[in-house]
């Protein structure tokens, strides 16, 4: 295809997708809380780390919840790499998109700040670690294969409610009351925007069906947590399986079911060949995911 003619598609469905952009943006703003950092933090418990240095036998986290808490906050840390990718496909000017770009990146901000002044304070995970890890991760950056509209909004949709997921299993996880109602607050956040961009694929699904069932499709198949560059990432998240914190059960019937389901993805109509074809693939896939995600249940039974 002719790259202006891509171009073109794209402005055509942003501008057609702007009002609705301004109708979530509304909504959202209506039901978003204001919250601090500062008043989830036990400040009481720090110390200087020059009169005191962090040794290992600090921290009361254990060591499968520093691993969540380690992948969740460098996961949050790539957020200037998610605006660039977010900001470049969605193009804003002065419209509704470019107000939630801006709000989205000022509420993400947060949580990075909370979990940071959080685990540096109760000194549940090195601190020299967690800098190093954070400038490993930036560095490396985030981009996203599909950089389209239809794509972003569907990689976008689940991997929201992926991380809101994965933030609440690791609240409780911790046995720790502090960690778990930081936690619970950043996942009211992630909530909220998955349900943003879950209403814009909605309203997407309605302007070009058959393109918007090809990228969720595409989605699912390749998806990844953004996460997923972090040094030692396949062995944490191994481990942060094993806890039951995030595993293929969780991924499949918590994050992409309740998606599809809610899209009504196995009940349109009037979808092209390609889009009727990614669709079987979806149905074959589910089913696999189903069948590997019981296989390691099996497992982790019995190693237990």
């Amino acid at each position: 295809m002719n790259p202006a003619t891509v171009g073109k598609t794209e402005r055509g469905l942003l501008l057609e997708l702007e009002p609705v952009a301004a109708r979530l943006l509304d909504r959202h703003l209506s039901v978003a809380q204001e919250w601090f950092p500062h008043d989830y933090v036990p400040y009481s418990l720090g110390r200087d780390f020059d009169k005191e240095p962090w040794t290992p036998d600090q921290p009361r986290l254990s060591g499968v919840a520093q691993t969540a808490f380690e992948v969740n906050l460098l996961t949050e840390d790539n957020l200037p790499s998610y605006h660039r990718v977010i900001s470049a496909v969605f193009r804003p000017g002065e419209g509704a998109w470019a107000t939630w770009i801006g709000r989205w990146t000022a509420e993400e901000g947060r949580h990075a700040i909370v979990l940071r002044d959080y685990l540096t304070v109760t000194r549940n995970i090195d601190p020299v670690a967690l800098e190093r890890g954070r400038m490993s991760q930036l560095q490396q950056g985030y981009d996203h294969d599909r950089p389209d509209t239809l794509h972003v909004l569907a990689y976008v949709t689940f991997q929201e409610l992926a991380t809101r997921i994965s933030h609440r299993n690791t609240g409780r996880y911790s046995s720790d009351p502090v960690a778990d109602r930081i936690m619970v607050r950043i996942s009211s956040d992630e909530n909220l925007h998955m349900v943003f961009y879950r209403d814009m694929m909605s309203a997407a699904l309605e302007i070009d069906p058959s393109g918007a069932v090809c990228a969720i499709v595409d989605e699912i198949l390749n998806f990844q947590m953004p996460g997923a560059g972090i040094p030692g990432f396949r062995r944490k998240a191994v481990d942060i399986a094993r806890a039951g914190i995030y595993d293929l059960r969780i991924h499949r019937d918590e994050i992409v079911m309740p998606i599809v389901k809610h899209w009504g993805i196995f009940e349109m109509t009037g979808l092209d060949r390609r889009a009727e074809e990614a669709r079987a693939v979806l149905g074959r896939h589910l089913d696999e995911l189903g069948g590997q995600a019981q296989r390691f249940e099996a497992r982790r039974a019995a190693s237990a």
